[in-house]
């Protein structure tokens, strides 16, 4: 998968999860700060990412996945560089 299609479909995922459009959430916004996202929600976006794009992330990263661009960057990590 191309990391544009791929980032394409993250956006729409967490943005699902979040509770917006995907258009308002941008590549470096703070889920947390910018989007008002808390841990639950957080715990949800790994769990979506695990079925979504059969990459296990692990929760002690949890405080790193900040942004949109974060997230891309471990699920490529997490999946070989295959992403």
């Amino acid at each position: 998968m191309q990391h544009e299609e791929q980032l394409t479909r993250l956006r729409a995922m967490v943005a699902e999860v979040l509770e917006i459009e995907p258009e308002e959430l941008s590549d470096t916004g703070d889920f947390m700060e910018d989007y008002e996202a808390d841990s639950l929600r957080a715990i949800e976006i790994l769990a979506r990412i695990d079925k979504e794009f059969k990459v296990e992330i692990p929760q002690v990263e949890l405080p790193e996945l900040r942004n949109l661009k974060a997230v891309q960057e471990a699920i490529i990590r997490h999946s070989g560089g295959q992403g």
